[in-house]
């Protein structure tokens, strides 16, 4: 059932902040906490929608989790083959990375598994994903629509591919690497561009023998005979932080304080962007926890102005383009986001939300194949915002409702909490507002 949300315009964004632990690095560990000999330990975990999915798929393959508080678990791991036996399908429920990377591990599992989603992850293509897993020998059926959700994975003997992806990818590439684990021989994987290499970390980290040449561009895995359960502990998520980076931008009078954010260099393109934009932010006590980079991010109000956004860069961003494409509505100048098809595939298609809701606002916009032509500061009115069932457009919008001149309202703003609860709550808290 769809919420709304008012927003009252307004106020300086200040204090000091903790954003939900990255969803893609939380589940990453559960699935490989999952597979482990023995027990992790999980600390700042997220606890949206989507990894709630991924630790609900694996107590239904019989592993035992605990809850220790809001943000910690214990993952009691089975081994590599030590899943149980499940009558009911797998659901996955808006999680494209839950199902593509569980994929991976059940290509190599003993025993049958169904892998479905909600209406919106049945949209969604798995093509990319089940042709790799199908050249290293996986037997993937699809029970439905071809392509698409639901399918069947039964048990089969993987062997190691040289994998050359057609499009940077981190789901693709992470789910071959983790069929990879139970493949006879090593399995070799060619990005055209570095995506995020979230997997590849804590791969190394469960003591996985992987090489990464970054001249090539290209990961070796050698398939291991256990997985070593660990102590992982969660960085701030930077897709979340880069809604509140943006907020105390746009706001006058802003000084915020992000602690706690993940600074993976695969991750990073925001700051990259923004910075180009003429965003004010300073990276500060960088260290490195549990193998991933980390820092606390300062920043001040200041003048955006508008960007070309392409190419290599892309990968890297594509899950900020969203809040991206909402600063470019005000920035100073033309925003233009290209080589960026991917978004026509997310949760929604994200090219036509941003179209439809940037409009609203009263935003010169072109809507083009493969992105946005975004004429900055051509309009500033309220509006009734939609968020086409996708949680990224909710809190642009929202964060561009709290710089309008005038009461927003978001609707279907309960998608949100697949990322970020309580997103709502703070994006009031640090502009001083009550409601």
């Amino acid at each position: 059932m769809n919420t709304y949300e008012t927003i009252i315009p307004g106020g300086s964004a200040s204090g000091t902040i903790t954003v939900p632990g990255d969803k893609s690095i939380t589940i990453r560990a559960v699935l490989l906490s999952a597979i482990a000999d023995g027990v992790s330990r999980i600390i700042g975990i997220s606890s949206g929608g989507d990894v709630v999915s991924a630790i609900q798929c694996i107590q239904q393959l019989g592993i035992k989790i605990e809850k220790n508080g809001e943000t910690s678990l214990t993952i009691y791991g089975n081994g590599m083959h030590g899943f149980h036996t499940s009558e009911k399908p797998l659901f996955c429920s808006n999680s494209g990375t839950t199902v593509r990377l569980l994929s991976g591990i059940l290509a190599g599992q003993r025993h049958t598994y169904i892998m479905t989603g909600d209406d919106s992850l049945k949209k969604r293509p798995m093509n990319r994903v089940t042709i790799p897993l199908r050249q290293m020998g996986a037997h993937i059926h699809y029970l439905e629509d071809d392509g698409f959700l639901p399918y069947r994975i039964q048990p089969a003997a993987l062997n190691g591919i040289s994998f050359s992806m057609p499009v940077a990818s981190a789901q693709v590439k992470s789910a071959v690497l983790l069929a990879g684990l139970y493949a006879q021989g090593k399995t070799v994987i060619k990005e055209p561009v570095q995506s995020r290499n979230h997997t590849e970390i804590m791969l190394a980290v469960r003591g996985v023998e992987i090489d990464i040449n970054k001249v090539k561009n290209e990961i070796t895995l050698t398939p291991p005979e256990i997985i070593l359960p660990a102590e992982i502990s969660i960085p701030g998520d930077i897709s979340s932080a880069a809604f509140f980076i943006v907020l105390a931008s746009l706001l006058p009078n802003s000084y915020l304080v992000i602690h706690n954010v993940g600074i993976n260099p695969t991750r990073t393109g925001i700051l990259d962007i923004l910075h180009s934009m003429g965003a004010d932010f300073t990276i500060n006590n960088r260290r490195l926890v549990s193998g991933e980079e980390t820092a606390d991010i300062e920043v001040r109000s200041s003048e955006l102005y508008g960007a070309e956004i392409c190419g290599d860069i892309i990968p890297r961003i594509i899950d900020e383009l969203p809040i991206i494409a909402a600063a470019g509505a005000f920035a100073d100048g033309i925003t233009v986001i290209k080589d960026a098809q991917e978004l026509r595939v997310k949760e929604t298609d994200r090219i036509a939300a941003l179209y439809v809701n940037l409009q609203k606002m009263g935003t010169t916009v072109e809507e083009c194949p493969d992105g946005l032509i975004i004429k900055g500061k051509t309009g500033f009115k309220p509006a009734q915002f939609e968020s086409f069932s996708d949680h990224r457009i909710a809190m642009a919008f929202a964060v561009a409702a709290a710089v309008l001149h005038g009461e927003s309202v978001i609707h279907g703003s309960n998608w949100a909490d697949i990322s970020f609860p309580g997103f709502f709550t703070l994006l009031n808290r640090v502009r001083g507002i009550i409601q």
